[in-house]
């Protein structure tokens, strides 16, 4: 059974532990009284940014639950002793939740993201979870929002009466948007980043084995290598220096 008290504390972020399943199922089944709370997916690199910066940060601290969304940060946790920690990764706690809710017991909406790829996702969630109850989704600007457009779009998103709100805006955009918008938005809030291009269809996630060796960093930075290099030798050196040789 999920504990939600039961943390493991990675570069000094408390970071649940627990499995992909049970977690889901008891955010599926807390739903409502998680209302105005949100949910973050920390990588190595979400989590040295947060070592490293103290806005972001507070946005990972603030939130109702942090989970490892990166096999090195869940082997962290298990180095300190925490046995059942395992990898859960936005985009497969997004499926996770998806089928408890294709009887349309859960409502979702989605934040974020292009016009054509929510667009492809809708497509694809109505035809692979036949029932699942999609309030809305919105595209919002690739640029930052003004206050009046930020209060819009929550009125918006609390219009529809949606139970989980997922948010697609990247990191650390879409960190720092949750925790600027916690209490005032009436649903749990998960940031998902690239899940809604997986489950759009729109990008293709790295096959199953690469997931299980902790790899998919590789296989992303194959992927786009001229923009995701530098962030990617540097952050997991980082990570790196930071667990092993300093003991954070």
């Amino acid at each position: 059974m999920f504990d939600p008290t039961k943390k493991c504390p990675v570069l000094g972020i408390d970071v649940n532990t627990g499995r992909l399943e049970e977690a889901a199922e008891y955010i599926t089944g807390e739903r409502k009284n998680l209302k105005g709370s949100y949910v973050c997916f920390s990588n190595v690199h979400t989590t040295v940014m947060a070592f490293k910066n103290g806005e972001y940060r507070k946005a990972l601290e603030g939130a109702g639950f942090v989970f490892a969304d990166g096999k090195p940060v869940a082997g962290e946790q298990k180095k300190k002793g925490f046995a059942d920690a395992q990898r859960i990764a936005g985009p497969d706690f997004m499926k996770e939740i998806f089928e408890r809710s294709r009887d349309g017991s859960v409502s979702h909406y989605f934040y974020g993201s292009s016009r054509e790829t929510l667009d492809r996702l809708r497509e694809n969630l109505q035809r692979t979870y036949p029932g699942m109850d999609i309030r809305g989704m919105y595209s919002p600007p690739f640029r930052k929002l003004t206050k009046e457009e930020t209060d819009h779009d929550i009125e918006m998103i609390n219009a529809s009466g949606a139970d989980m709100v997922w948010i697609g805006l990247g990191a650390p955009k879409q960190e720092l948007f949750m925790y600027g918008t916690k209490g005032r938005v009436n649903a749990l809030m998960l940031g998902v980043g690239a899940g809604f291009s997986f489950h759009a269809g729109t990008k293709k996630r790295a096959p199953l084995w690469m997931q299980k060796l902790g790899l998919e960093w590789l296989f992303r930075l194959l992927s786009d290598p001229k923009r995701l290099f530098k962030r990617y030798l540097v952050t997991n050196t980082q990570f790196l220096w930071y667990t092993k040789v300093m003991k954070k």
